[in-house]
């Protein structure tokens, strides 16, 4: 079991103080907390990607490739990297030169994004967000897997006897989750190829992404890369901790009335009630995380969203230091009574060992038996076709 934390990288106002910090401190802010995450024994930093104000974060691999040179064990990724708006080109050659740098400790999440305007700037139809995430992220994995490619699709110009560099660390790629909040056609893609899917978790109702988690492990199962229990999920999470529960709601409070993304919308209370976020004490903390392993079954990774709405760095830090002291319990709970098969989070050292021990399978992860299926529509895509 992984535990991390991620950030969306917003750039919001502190209700406490009225000081909105520049643009340059909260980028340096980051990488200090992602620091301080492996300082308290965290496995898993992940940053998303924004290419819109109020958040800075539109170059993950610039961050990671920073924070890869200032640690040494933790797992660098992404809360999401955009399959439908970045060439897989510029993706497959950016991760690979990544986990170079950071001697393999690289991973990425898969989002198709849902800021409408995105997609213009990049010179895409957010009409078509599922075909080209399903085309894109098939001409990605042939770019990793396949030294010279040849491939032909609807939504890029060819390519002719390219080969992708540098080639991917060891001839592993790195292990790609896919994100997703509302999008079952996203979990059906990650069933499809066996990779793992990571279900945001953190604005809507419990219900909801269990039918999505339920979705693709059913459909993991189905294209025979397991059974349903071994297939790989994480969860994401929010979490503000103090010694007393009161104090936790009273500081935590003007942060969430007033940040852009709640403001306006259900109370801190109901929306605690509706939703993962927890705030109070280290016990209630660890209670809470402990339910959703009751909602999804057994999984592979847990980050939560400490560092937004406007929460000074001096807070994110204590707020790291609170969620290293509880570390050891939720490691120690989740261990208890976890099957034999079910299997860890692929890291890249698992997936090269895996690698050796069946030669001649594709980098990181298996060959695809069937045509991805829209579970919503019935529509067969088959990446396979683009070639």
């Amino acid at each position: 079991m992984q535990f991390g934390i991620f950030t969306v990288g917003d750039v919001t106002t502190d209700p406490t103080t009225g000081r909105t910090p520049t643009e340059r401190e909260r980028i340096k802010a980051m990488v200090a907390i992602a620091r301080h995450a492996e300082d308290v024994g965290l496995d898993v930093f992940a940053t998303g990607e924004h290419h819109n104000p109020p958040f800075v974060p539109s170059s993950p691999t610039t961050m990671l490739g920073y924070i890869a040179a200032q640690t040494s064990r933790l797992l660098l990724t992404t809360s999401t990297t955009l399959i439908t708006t970045n060439d897989p080109v510029k993706i497959a050659e950016d991760y690979a030169m990544l986990q170079h740098l950071a001697d393999g400790r690289v991973d990425l999440m898969m989002g198709r994004g849902n800021t409408a305007p995105v997609y213009p700037w990049f010179g895409k139809d957010i009409r078509q967000g599922i075909p080209l995430a399903i085309e894109n992220y098939a001409l990605l994995r042939r770019l990793w897997e396949e030294d010279v490619v040849t491939w032909e699709g609807r939504f890029r110009t060819p390519l002719q006897q390219f080969t992708s560099t540098p080639r991917p660390l060891d001839g592993v790629a790195p292990f790609v989750w896919h994100g997703s909040i509302r999008s079952p056609q996203i979990a059906e893609l990650a069933a499809y190829y066996g990779d793992g899917f990571f279900a945001n978790h953190i604005f809507w109702p419990t219900e909801h992404f269990q039918s999505l988690i339920r979705l693709y492990r059913e459909r993991y199962e189905h294209y025979g890369h397991g059974s349903a229990d071994q297939a790989i999920v994480g969860l994401g999470g929010q979490i503000f901790i103090r010694k007393n529960s009161q104090d936790a709601v009273n500081e935590f409070r003007p942060y969430f009335d007033n940040a852009p993304v709640y403001g306006g919308g259900p109370s801190l209370e109901e929306f605690t009630e509706a939703t993962p976020l927890t705030v109070g004490s280290p016990q209630e903390v660890v209670d809470r995380t402990l339910t959703f392993r009751d909602h999804f079954g057994d999984y592979q990774r847990q980050l939560f969203l400490i560092d937004h709405a406007g929460l000074p760095l001096r807070v994110v830090l204590e707020q790291l230091d609170e969620l290293g002291e509880i570390l050891p319990t939720l490691r120690a709970e989740f261990a208890k009574d976890r099957p034999a098969h079910v299997p860890d989070a692929p890291t890249h050292a698992s997936l090269v060992e895996a690698r050796r021990a069946a030669p001649g399978t594709a980098a990181a992860i298996g060959e695809p038996r069937q045509p991805v299926r829209d579970t919503v529509t019935g529509r067969a895509f088959d990446p396979a076709a683009s070639s």
